[in-house]
């Protein structure tokens, strides 16, 4: 069976990358990936992130996200790092986990740019297009989970973990646009963007994101799952 991409979004502090993690704990005790393993299919769960999922893209990260000094990064410069580091981490990473029936956790995706690069920096929106598709070869998540957060409350949480990088330390007002940018992509892919409120207890949005995903793999192996 084909492998499944699935994506967490979302603004800073949003708890993205603490959600991954609890649903990779978690879907072990999925009941549809027990229907599943009971008819021989039995995926491995990777988790990965951008920038970063690769040894190019760990260098790549670096540069992206640490506060040099010196003269600031230009925003053409940081979008075409960002689908530098893309374009290995599908051909590395992701396409051949897929090929393979894993099922894919990734923090951050192409959502990501358009709503930094191109809602926030104010880059043009079809250029960016073009370049994900370069960099990903076409390929779209299967399901995306927006986590989905008042900006000042999510750098908030970013300032209580301790030194900033280099994207959190953007003012507010990028910030916001950045927000409307993910709002718009919702608004614009609602078949495969799901909305999560993030501003809920921990456990909770964990639970949710549970629920949409075991409702997902109901749809995705129904075939299966019923036979």
């Amino acid at each position: 069976m084909p492998g499944k991409l699935l994506v967490f979004e979302g603004v800073e502090g949003c708890g993205k990358s603490t959600q991954l993690k609890r649903l990779h704990a978690a879907l072990p005790q999925s009941d549809r990936l027990h229907q599943l393993q009971r008819r021989g299919f039995v995926p491995q769960i990777l988790t990965t992130r951008e920038p970063g999922g690769t040894e190019l893209g760990a260098g790549l990260r670096q540069l992206l996200l640490s506060d040099r000094g010196g003269a600031p990064m230009v925003s053409r410069a940081e979008l075409l790092l960002y689908a530098a580091d893309r374009a290995q981490h599908v051909e590395e990473v992701i396409k051949p986990a897929l090929a393979r029936g894993c099922w894919v956790l990734c923090d951050r995706y192409t959502d990501s740019t358009v709503a930094y690069q191109g809602y926030g920096r104010g880059i043009d929106l079809d250029l960016i297009d073009q370049l994900n598709q370069v960099a990903t070869g076409g390929l779209v998540p299967d399901l995306t989970l927006w986590l989905s957060l008042d900006v000042a409350t999510g750098l908030a949480r970013t300032r209580q973990r301790g030194v900033a990088d280099r994207m959190e330390q953007a003012d507010l007002a990028f910030h916001q646009r950045v927000q409307r940018g993910f709002e718009t992509l919702a608004m614009q892919h609602p078949e495969r963007i799901v909305a999560i409120d993030a501003a809920a207890a921990i456990e909770t949005v964990a639970a949710e994101i549970f629920a949409v995903v075991e409702d997902y793999l109901q749809q995705w192996y129904a075939p299966s799952l019923t036979a």
